[in-house]
């Protein structure tokens, strides 16, 4: 059953966002749970209150319920046991991924939104097949380390620490979050790391990504405004958020976090 996990405040906020914690139960293995914290703190910086839904085995995905999805990292066994979950909510992910929803997805998660990926021990594992990508093995190693990669698009760097022993190719009509300036990235070959799609971006950062690079959590979070209310809807800026300190309450985020590219 689909449960609530985290509620903004009661106060009056301009704004109201609904996100899906996909699998939070399962696939909260690199403290993900930091990446949901930080977006909620950053959309309440901007105005709204937010809901934080856990969405699990045999629970519906409510395409136009939410607005943001994310879905976390995981060990193998966990992947294994959602992996047979998983069909009975690609229609419905796959049209909120089309229709330009938000998703931010990282390792398992990234890779379970591919094709298929193949476990250390070899064993093959169906992914949604929503998305182009694959993902390989390798024999006594893993791609582990501190790692910075930067987006052109959009002119922004992020910096992060991975741990994968996967080996990530994406398809023609995806794009790499960012080129890799040092470290691994997603296979050690192309120079990319992790995944943009319209409104869905990926990673192999742990740590959680969003504490560390918060001009990555502001745009996810702008976007999710701008679809659901307009674009033309005025928004605190990027400097504007960052100037107010995160709260003692959100522990790591705060000693973790990096707001300067």
């Amino acid at each position: 059953m689909v449960y609530t996990s985290l509620l903004s405040p009661a106060k009056d906020y301009h704004y109201q966002l609904h996100i899906a914690h996909l699998y939070g139960d399962l696939m909260n293995t690199y403290g993900d749970n930091g990446n949901i914290l930080m977006l909620k703190y950053v959309a309440e910086k901007l105005g709204a209150g937010v809901q934080v839904d856990i969405v699990s085995l045999e629970d519906k995905f409510d395409k136009d319920f939410y607005d943001i999805a994310f879905f976390g990292g995981g060990q193998d066994y966990e992947q294994s046991i959602l992996a047979k979950d998983l069909p009975t909510k690609k229609e419905d992910l796959s049209a909120f991924i089309e229709n330009k929803g938000v998703m931010l997805a990282i390792c398992g998660g990234f890779q379970l939104l591919g094709q298929y990926y193949i476990e250390a021990g070899g064993r093959k594992i169906e992914g949604l097949g929503i998305l182009g990508h694959y993902t390989l093995n390798q024999v006594n190693n893993r791609f582990i380390g501190d790692i910075k990669i930067h987006n052109e698009e959009f002119n922004e760097t992020y910096y992060g620490f991975e741990n994968h022993q996967g080996r990530t190719f994406l398809a023609d009509n995806q794009k790499p979050l960012g080129k890799t300036i040092y470290g691994h990235g997603n296979n050690n070959e192309d120079g990319g790391e992790g995944m943009h799609y319209k409104n869905t971006f990926a990673s192999y950062f742990h740590g959680p990504i969003l504490s560390r690079n918060a001009n990555l959590a502001y745009r996810l979070v702008t976007t999710a405004l701008r679809n659901k209310y307009g674009q033309d809807i005025l928004l605190p800026s990027y400097e504007e958020v960052l100037s107010i300190e995160i709260p003692e309450e959100y522990g790591d985020i705060k000693s973790k976090a990096r707001f300067e590219e």
